[in-house]
């Protein structure tokens, strides 16, 4: 059995994640009080409590998550659970770094607060959408993106799963590229609840803010192989790291690439570490034969270690 950790993205969001696994572990509680002092604010009781509106809030959403999944990763790791890869959608991907060695757990959270702030501020003032087309593969997407791009700007920003594929850019050309993603025989196209354009070039002034936000953030060497969103490929040079995760903000995300990697180099078992399942479904339909777990809370976080406890055992012994 090898192991991968996944670790999600924006739209996992909810009240109340957290809560129970800071209850009953301190290694959690731990975590969420180490983000609320970087921060200066208690993001550990927007986690646990709300409101929905404010979590929803791009600069809030990506911290919460963030550390939600780091929480939930400090125990499942308390429990001697080690992954020889790692791979985040978006900004899991810091999630993924920070359990490789390469960024510190309270580097991550402020660099992802800003990192928040800055795609909510490369969409002000513009309408724009994201819409996820389903049964359509890349090419005849990329066509349908191409065609209603004489609308505005729209470009595939996510590819999720086969025949799973998110669009974004202006709220017109999104629109028409929904109408033509129908006629060219999608199963279905619909709008998101998310209006910023997220992973598209609409989002380049959010990643040359970044770059100067990760210029002041150490960055090393992972321990262990990160997969990149932006080329599906393991990386674990500090440099490289630090650009991909510039690139990453206004270049698709690559996820449903980046598990058939993982899967073709040798992974076996892939744990959603943070809140939702969103990613285990996501796997599943990439890689059908793969043994999929998660943890987010402490019912989901005995029943995956029972399940690798004869693995686990194994690699402590030896």
């Amino acid at each position: 059995m090898t192991i991968a950790f996944v670790f999600p993205g924006q739209g996992a969001q909810h009240a109340g994640m957290g809560k129970a696994m800071a209850a009953a572990y301190p290694a959690a509680r731990e975590v969420f009080a180490r983000a609320d002092a970087e921060l200066g604010f208690p993001l550990s009781q927007m986690c646990w409590e709300g409101p929905e509106e404010d979590l929803k809030q791009t600069h809030n959403t990506q911290p919460a998550i963030l550390t939600t999944s780091l929480a939930c990763l400090a125990v499942l790791q308390s429990r001697g659970v080690a992954p020889a890869m790692v791979a985040g959608l978006s900004l899991g991907e810091y999630t993924a770094l920070v359990c490789a060695g390469s960024m510190r757990e309270e580097d991550a959270v402020g660099v992802v607060r800003r990192r928040g702030q800055f795609m909510q501020d490369a969409a002000s003032g513009r309408r724009t959408a994201m819409a996820a087309i389903l049964g359509l593969d890349a090419q005849a997407v990329r066509q349908v993106c191409a065609r209603a791009s004489s609308r505005g700007v729209v470009e595939p920003s996510n590819f999720n799963s086969p025949g799973q594929i998110v669009i974004a850019g202006d709220e017109d050309a999104v629109h028409e590229g929904i109408a033509l993603a129908k006629h060219a025989g999608a199963k279905r196209a619909v709008l998101l609840p998310v209006s910023a354009p997220f992973h598209t070039s609409l989002m380049r002034p959010a990643a040359q803010r970044l770059a100067e936000a990760l210029a002041g953030v150490p960055v090393r060497e992972a321990r262990i192989p990160v997969v990149s969103n932006v080329t599906a490929h393991p990386v674990r040079a500090p440099e490289e790291i630090r650009r991909l995760l510039i690139e990453q903000v206004s270049s698709p995300v690559r996820w449903d690439e980046s598990v058939t990697v993982m899967a073709r180099a040798g992974i076996t078992t892939f744990i959603e570490v943070g809140p939702g399942t969103a990613l285990s479904g996501l796997i599943r339909k990439t890689v059908p034969a793969a043994r999929i777990a998660h943890v987010d809370d402490p019912a989901s976080l005995e029943e995956t270690v029972r399940g690798l406890e004869p693995a686990v055992r194994r690699a402590a012994d030896g």
